[in-house]
């Protein structure tokens, strides 16, 4: 019998509590010990059309949902008739009773050797919970019966979740889920055979998104400030920090646009705050004229692009990577703009805190690329696993007030320095009185056009691109390094890729996978080094064009050969991942 290895999804229409329900469900078998990957699937409405989450358990680490459903709770006909090709044979789709589904539908159900296990989900929240909108409660507590997971846990989940709001609610919940939870263990648990057992001595664990780890990582790194409109998927970021504002000392705008936002961080960074800003690819394109601004001031600032598909408005609640080639080059000019891409809850956090080091150190904007499925993708993890003991304060060549008292001679905010980077101190000291310009200035920041001070103050800025190379991680390597495939890929598709190498590698050595994290400046010699060690090589990428291997073509010379490609506004399975190295393989 299979045991504490299976998936689970919840689909039904916005509104119907899809989200809560399932975040209160993942968390209830979190506690129990085990792991947990909790994917989310919703349009960008409040009411109405069709959202789902999928939350797989394993008792052991995750880092990706898989394509195989093996309880489907159908809230909705369209659940039942979208997702029951997912569940396969001895699966299970547990639904009202009541719910009105086509013949056609159960009959395709029937012939996969699906079972069906209608329960009175409605009737049990009207009649003992008092409320229809109970239901949701219903069906977690007959998932949980159906598997045999012990009820302790939903109750526990029931008490935290519904406790603020008063001990009758507490009360009606728990009967309605105790009702449902016996109903599916006395007529469905002997039948199916995939059960969930806590594991005894499981150590706590934390269950998070990419977003919370990203804006707990920048609080740790000492972000004081952040700005934002909200934009989705990057404005939970904005929602964490402002809820946590008072605990951590930190200072929230909600602006009135996205050119107010970094306008606002570009004015705190300028005065020493750590300065954050939030947003998503339409958010980013409106403050590009701004991010040259802070190029030409040499102000650093952090902005954090979670990734949607574009153009314009395109897919708000929905995965790509199309923002590479745009985030290397936006606004007007050429001066440096620092580019990392976290894959990982992991990366996410050290992306945090990091990204404020390379925007101090080198007085210029960094740009964290997140995207869809890593900013709402849940994981458990370690307390550990987010390395705090790592977590630096690098502030570079800022001077402090002492270091100003001390100053013999004038101070020139813009110096012409070897590596490009000049001391920098914030305003308010009598030692250091300049101005600062948008407009191109000499070393003393005064307004100049003259040739020489062009060429000297440009040449400057731009020595600040080598000297940041150094600064450039190599990408990781994963995976058996005799494998002759190696896929290249970047952002969070390292997660569905690290379930694919299992698959792919379970009878030899097939596939390694080369994770390129910091993208700009380029790593171009330890890329170039991983590639030459290849047989064959596959970009893979959720966009359309292969903007990474158009990178690594351009900075290394060297042209991947496959291309895995995915631009619908999904994420990458591990299965889609593996069915395309196949294809390659046997092309």
């Amino acid at each position: 019998m299979p045991k504490n290895d299976l998936t689970f999804l919840l689909g039904g229409e916005a509104g119907q509590g899809i989200e809560s329900s399932a975040t209160g469900f993942a968390k209830a078998i979190a506690h129990a010990g085990l792991h947990i990957f909790d994917l989310r699937d919703y349009r960008s409405r409040i009411r109405g059309g069709h959202n789902f989450a999928q939350i797989r358990v394993s008792a052991e680490p995750l880092t990706s949902h898989r394509e195989t459903v093996h309880v489907l709770l159908a809230m909705t006909e369209e659940a039942v008739r979208r997702h029951y090709p997912q569940v396969p044979a001895g699966g299970a789709i547990l639904y009202d009773e009541a719910l009105p589904v086509e013949d056609a539908i159960w009959e395709a159900v029937q012939a996969r050797g699906v079972q069906r296990f209608p329960v009175p989900l409605r009737k049990i929240a009207e009649e003992i919970g008092g409320a229809v909108v109970m239901m949701n409660t219903a069906a977690t507590a007959a998932a949980a019966g159906v598997t045999r997971f012990p009820f302790s846990y939903i109750e526990e989940i029931i008490r935290v979740n519904f406790g603020k709001r008063g001990e009758a609610m507490v009360s009606a919940n728990l009967k309605v889920a105790d009702a449902a939870y016996r109903y599916a263990l006395e007529h469905y648990a002997g039948s199916f055979d995939h059960t969930i057992e806590p594991i005894p001595g499981a150590p706590p664990r934390m269950l998070l998104n990419g977003n919370e780890a990203f804006a707990f990582g920048a609080v740790a790194g000492g972000c004081r400030f952040a700005a934002g409109y909200p934009m989705t998927p990057g404005s939970p970021v904005l929602e964490w920090l402002a809820g946590h504002a008072n605990q951590y000392g930190l200072v929230v705008k909600h602006t009135e646009d996205e050119i107010a936002a970094i306008c606002m961080a570009v004015g705190a960074g300028h005065v020493g705050a750590r300065a954050l800003v939030p947003t998503s690819g339409g958010g980013f394109s409106l403050m590009v004229e701004a991010l040259g601004f802070a190029g030409m001031s040499e102000t650093p600032v952090v902005i954090y692009n979670a990734q949607r598909p574009g153009p314009s408005t395109g897919l708000p609640t929905r995965q790509e990577q199309g923002d590479l080639l745009f985030s290397l080059w936006a606004s007007q000019g050429e001066f440096l703009r620092v580019v990392l891409a976290p894959g990982t809850h992991e990366e996410a956090f050290e992306a945090g805190w990091r990204s404020f080091n390379l925007a101090e150190t080198y007085q210029t904007p960094v740009i964290v690329l997140g995207d869809h499925f890593l900013a709402t993708s849940s994981r458990t993890l370690e307390p550990e696993a987010l390395d705090l003991s790592a977590v630096q304060v690098e502030r570079g060549k800022l001077l402090s007030p002492a270091e100003l008292d001390a100053l013999e001679g004038e101070y020139y905010r813009y110096a012409i320095t070897e590596d490009g980077v000049s001391p920098r101190a914030v305003p308010g000291h009598p030692k250091a009185v300049y101005v600062g310009e948008g407009n191109e200035h000499d070393y003393q920041g005064r307004i100049a056009e003259e040739i020489e001070d062009r060429v000297a103050l440009n040449a400057k800025r731009l020595r600040k691109l080598e000297t940041a190379r150094q600064s450039m991680r190599p990408p990781k390597r994963y995976g058996p390094a005799e494998a002759p495939v190696m896929l290249v890929g970047w952002g969070s598709t390292v997660m569905p890729a690290l379930e694919a190498l299992r698959i792919l590698n379970a009878e030899r050595p097939t596939a390694q996978y080369l994770h390129i994290t910091d993208v700009w400046p380029f790593p171009a010699e330890a890329v170039a080094q991983a590639l030459g060690e290849a047989r064959v090589t596959i970009a893979v990428e959720n966009n359309a064009l292969g903007q990474m291997a158009r990178l690594i073509r351009q900075e290394t010379g060297i042209r991947l050969e496959h291309f895995i490609s995915k631009y619908d506004g999904r994420p990458f399975s591990p299965e889609y991942i593996v069915r395309g190295v196949r294809e390659v393989l046997h092309a």
